[in-house]
């Protein structure tokens, strides 16, 4: 077996920290929630989501456009492991197959393993596909106005 090969159903039998960098890769339902700046209340602990995008969030694919590379040009965009998903999962949308599976919960009926399509997260209208604004386009201390209830 190839170390990128696919498991069948390797999200319900194996833990995070045994999938291959396939699997991992895999996981990703493809929303683009975690590409949204987020804002963390200092009292509380609480994210909020925005709907600005990080500077490179393809609002069309919800996706990086520069993944291999985007430490480069985001040096604070955090790169989610099996060994960092416990100090990060609080971070991560609440529908995302990591955080949910690092929780002990299963997959959404709609996630792109499941429906085999990978346009399923956006038919069911869980992605933010067509919904953001860059960061560009908006001064840090106005995103608080662009707050949104994670779920769209």
């Amino acid at each position: 077996m190839s170390p990128d090969t696919l498991r069948p159903r390797f999200w319900e039998r194996l833990p995070l920290s045994k999938l291959n960098a396939a699997e991992w890769e895999a996981l990703c339902d493809g929303c683009g929630k975690c590409c949204l700046n987020k804002l963390e209340d200092a009292d509380t602990g609480e994210i909020a989501f925005t709907r600005i995008g990080c500077r490179l969030l393809d609002d069309a694919t919800c996706r990086c456009a520069q993944y291999e590379q985007r430490k480069q040009f985001v040096p604070e965009c955090v790169v989610l492991t099996p060994r960092n998903i416990g100090e990060i999962a609080y971070w991560m949308p609440r529908t995302c197959a990591y955080r949910l599976l690092h929780e002990g919960r299963p997959l959404p009926d709609w996630h792109p393993l499941l429906t085999g399509d990978p346009e399923s997260v956006h038919a069911a209208g869980m992605s933010v596909r067509g919904r953001t604004v860059p960061e560009f386009e908006i001064a840090e201390e106005d995103w608080e106005d662009y707050i949104i209830d994670e779920e769209p």
